[in-house]
């Protein structure tokens, strides 16, 4: 099937979904009435609807007439702490909160495509779970408790997408293996023996101790991974000691591990712990040493990423199909696709003339509403074809 005309004629919809979403931010693990509206909608639909999953997660079924496999499609709704800076009809009405990361084009795009599927019904082949996530900003996110809560069940494969700013709104991304890092934070929280600062010999001086402990941590990465290999170790914050006379005696440090595989992560733990051990001894302060973790690597299937690339090499809007570069972000994704096959791609928004080229969470974000008509064909296209996959 051709869905080019019906998908261009849900544009004006399409817009309104997204702005109005846009206007009315919601924070992560806050977001009620983002998800009542979007319950409200599937309803409207015809489509069943189970609410508080994992929280403020909700997921509606269409069942098809047809038999085939059941494919989850996953759209993420909260916005973020960031106040909103543009001059638009559709700026944000909540002081200090808005969708500076696209989610609301991704829930726009994926009840678009449930209004699609669900008047196509009597020739869907399969199942198909509209999994709208919230809390995809904040750990430990919303991915990990809504498949606890048995979204999976019975899902043979998922599928996500994002939207980017980076990429110009005729083009579509697909990357195959690796796409996110593992996202982790850690805190450090040194503690000396304060003293005047004309008389050091007295003291254990937590600045001087830390600040030999910032210098070996950055060979944790140059000096222990295998260069061809990924991971970055940053720290982003230090703080200690508040007169100029006084040594302080205690100081603190935040900052976050990147990698894409288990085993380097495993190693950047252990290096970062004996060089603190090393650090008490030198210095004969007490370290305690925080590591928490965040979202795991997000690694798309093989076989489904080429399959879906090639999917959408038919269709006509989409003028660039690209290979995307590897971040070394986080996405809850991941969880998902820790169980199931499947893949995440980007919907190009970029578009300077409407001024949509400012990076994700910044305060101007804005996106080139069409591109997201191509994230719906690539939806609906990937449902239709379906079966073929399953002869891949």
């Amino acid at each position: 099937m051709n869905w080019y005309k019906e998908v261009a004629q849900h544009k004006e919809e399409l817009i309104e979904i997204r702005r109005y979403l846009h206007m009315h931010p919601e924070l992560s693990f806050q977001e009620t009435n983002t998800a009542h509206y979007i319950a409200s909608y599937l309803t409207e639909l015809g489509i069943p609807v189970t609410r508080n999953v994992g929280g403020n997660g909700l997921y509606g079924v269409i069942e098809g007439r047809l038999p085939g496999p059941t494919v989850l499609l996953r759209a993420d709704f909260d916005a973020l702490p960031i106040h909103d800076e543009k001059e638009v009809p559709y700026k944000s009405q909540v002081p200090g909160v808005m969708h500076a990361c696209g989610h609301d084009g991704h829930t726009a795009m994926l009840l678009i495509t449930a209004k699609i599927l669900q008047s196509h019904v009597d020739v869907l082949k399969g199942n198909v779970v509209l999994c709208h996530q919230h809390a995809e900003e904040v750990l430990p996110g919303g991915a990990k408790s809504m498949i606890e809560a048995g979204i999976l069940q019975d899902v043979d494969y998922v599928f996500g997408m994002h939207t980017s700013s980076n990429l110009k709104s005729d083009a579509i991304s697909f990357i195959s293996g690796p796409a996110y890092s593992y996202a982790d934070a850690f805190t450090i929280d040194v503690k000396g023996l304060g003293g005047h600062g004309a008389a050091p010999h007295t003291t254990h001086d937590t600045i001087v101790a830390t600040s030999f402990l910032i210098t070996q941590l950055q060979t944790v990465v140059s000096r222990g991974v295998d260069p061809i290999e990924t991971g970055v170790l940053t720290i982003g914050e230090f703080n200690s000691g508040d007169a100029f006379n006084v040594i302080a005696e205690t100081a603190h440090l935040s900052g976050t591990v990147r990698t894409f595989k288990q085993e380097i992560k495993n190693k950047l733990i252990n290096d970062m712990t004996s060089i603190i051990q090393g650090i008490e001894k030198s210095f004969n302060v007490k370290i305690d040493f925080k590591y928490t973790d965040g979202y795991p690597a997000l690694v798309n299937s093989e076989r489904e990423t080429l399959w879906l690339k090639n999917i959408s090499k038919t269709i006509e809007t989409i003028q660039s199909l690209e290979e995307g570069s590897p971040s070394l972000g986080g996405e809850d994704f991941a969880y998902f696709l820790q169980e199931k096959p499947g893949s995440y791609f980007i919907v190009g928004v970029r578009n300077e003339a409407l001024k949509a080229d400012y990076p994700h969470h910044h305060p101007k974000f804005d996106m080139d509403e069409n591109g997201l008509l191509n994230g719906v064909s690539v939806l609906v296209n990937l449902i239709e074809h379906m079966d073929t996959l399953e002869k891949i």
